[in-house]
């Protein structure tokens, strides 16, 4: 009888562990559409809301003083999208080291009307990405204040990456 093949921890998830992050599970939709779809050598990622354990953390807008949510806590909840987010690439490509190039973020903050803070707030997920994948975790992006998020969430992050 053959013997289970013992499943390999990627590079990628070592990074994560030495930052003491754990890839989550992929995070249920909670609409109509699929976590991340394959198209040629790319993996698109639909907007990640920074759920862990299938909650949300905080909710509310962000904003300077009197908001619900602090710049300095969502930019650590990006960091969060943006771990779901390599959580959904894992789900459709199977080994997060087969990524070549982390190629675009696009951050959505829902913000107070005086919040011009947003680029600051996305760069959690930036900053992850360049800790866990170097050089080839450079990506272009934006950063998109809106008025409201789903379930009320502070950030969602989708990310393009190249894969091999």
């Amino acid at each position: 009888m053959a013997q289970p093949q013992e499943s390999r921890v990627s590079a990628v998830e070592e990074r994560l562990s030495e930052l003491g992050l754990t890839l989550p599970e992929v995070v249920a939709p909670v609409a109509a559409y699929v976590p991340a779809v394959v198209s040629g050598d790319y993996v698109y990622t639909s907007g990640q809301l920074p759920m862990v354990d299938g909650e949300l953390p905080r909710k509310g807008k962000v904003g300077n003083t009197t908001a619900a949510v602090s710049a300095e806590d969502a930019k650590e909840l990006a960091a969060t999208c943006a771990l779901n987010a390599l959580a959904a690439v894992k789900g459709v490509i199977g080994d997060l080291d087969r990524i070549t190039r982390i190629v675009k973020v696009v951050g959505f903050v829902a913000s107070e009307t005086d919040f011009t803070g947003q680029p600051g707030v996305v760069n959690g997920a930036s900053e992850l990405l360049g800790k866990v994948f170097g050089e080839a975790g450079a990506h272009a992006r934006s950063a998109v204040g809106v008025a409201v998020l789903p379930l009320d969430s502070p950030v969602e992050v989708e990310l393009i990456a190249e894969f091999s």
